[in-house]
């Protein structure tokens, strides 16, 4: 089948404990009243969590049946999960308090652990931070898995971590096999490889939810660091203009690449055969699909998934201030 229009996704809150409401403001997002809500999956492809269409002919229609179903035309040449599920989700986080010291496996050590665990990179798109907030990423020069273990069990472990102020608008790659924290203070996109598997290592000794401590994963987490790798800081993408609407390659991996796009004037794109995804970060624009009547309008924290098999397609903004991410599902 040939899926010839774009698909917008409802987004699907989740309460954590260290969540906050911060993603209302800053996003626009309808958070319900189910507690703090610490993460909103916006493209979500998995058992627990699958995304809603909202609107339009699949109105719905959730995308695990539409992967069953509709599999060839979501995703073209995009490489399919090794679970034969969409290989990528896309979450906006509110760390409100600080996240859990936490380690993911990459495909050799997932596929060592067994038990469904499923490797994961990932990447951070900065939304706001508050003044002074920062990230955990990577180990300091010289730690070792002895010296790490040693320490893991306690508040000490935090110390051995690389410690980095962030602002809007850094963009963070965390590998699999790097050992992290998302700081106090900070909202954030993050685009990953489908995977929900996380090792927690230190909690900052707090209870979860549910009133009880939370299960840490020392054992597993010990095994998935990659313990020589050097993990870079924040950084600033550098700019590449195109015409007048401004582009900029965030990140370009194996599994997916980010790009953002401000658009003033009209611009066209092609899926050329693979899945990609917008997630709206600031004003509105009206997307058209070459050879199909009507307009789709795209508004600030929405997440549209733009099918393999859609073809040309455009969009412009009546307002002159529309940003973007541009997400893309790698062949």
């Amino acid at each position: 089948m040939v899926l010839q229009e774009p698909l917008l996704l409802r987004p699907s809150p989740k309460a954590k404990i260290w969540g906050g409401d911060a993603l209302a403001g800053c996003m626009g997002i309808d958070l319900g009243s189910d507690g703090p809500i610490g993460e909103v999956w916006t493209l979500a492809d998995r058992e627990e969590g699958s995304n809603e269409v909202a609107s339009g002919s699949f109105a719905g229609r959730r995308l695990r049946g539409l992967m069953l179903s509709e599999r060839s035309a979501l995703l073209g040449t995009s490489k399919v999960s090794p679970e034969g599920t969409f290989p990528l989700l896309v979450k906006l986080i509110d760390a409100d308090r600080d996240l859990s010291v936490q380690v993911h496996p990459d495909q050799r050590r997932a596929d060592l652990l067994g038990e469904g665990a499923e490797a994961k990179d990932e990447f951070w798109y900065i939304l706001d931070a508050r003044e002074g907030a920062r990230l955990y990423l990577g180990l300091k020069p010289g730690v070792d898995a002895t010296t790490f273990a040693a320490k893991a069990h306690s508040a000490d472990v935090v110390d051995l971590l690389q410690e980095f102020p962030v602002k809007r608008g850094d963009s963070v790659l965390v590998p699999a096999g790097t050992v992290h924290s998302i700081g106090a203070g900070i909202t954030l996109v993050e685009v990953q490889q489908n995977s929900d598997t996380t090792y927690r290592i230190y909690d900052w000794g707090r209870k979860g939810l549910d009133g009880l401590p939370r299960e840490c994963h020392l054992e597993k987490a010990l095994q998935s660091i990659d313990f020589e790798a050097h993990v870079p800081g924040p950084y600033r993408a550098e700019t590449a203009l195109q015409g007048v609407n401004p582009s900029t390659v965030l990140v370009d991996t194996a599994q997916f690449s980010v790009e953002h796009l401000s658009v003033h004037a009209p611009v066209e794109h092609d899926t050329a055969g693979r899945a990609w995804a917008y997630l709206v970060l600031s004003g509105h624009g009206e997307l058209h699909v070459d050879e199909v009547p009507g307009e789709w309008r795209m508004q600030r924290g929405e997440t549209w998934l733009l099918p393999a098999s859609l073809g040309r397609y455009r969009f412009h903004s009546p307002d002159g201030d529309f940003k973007v991410l541009r997400i893309e599902a790698k062949a």
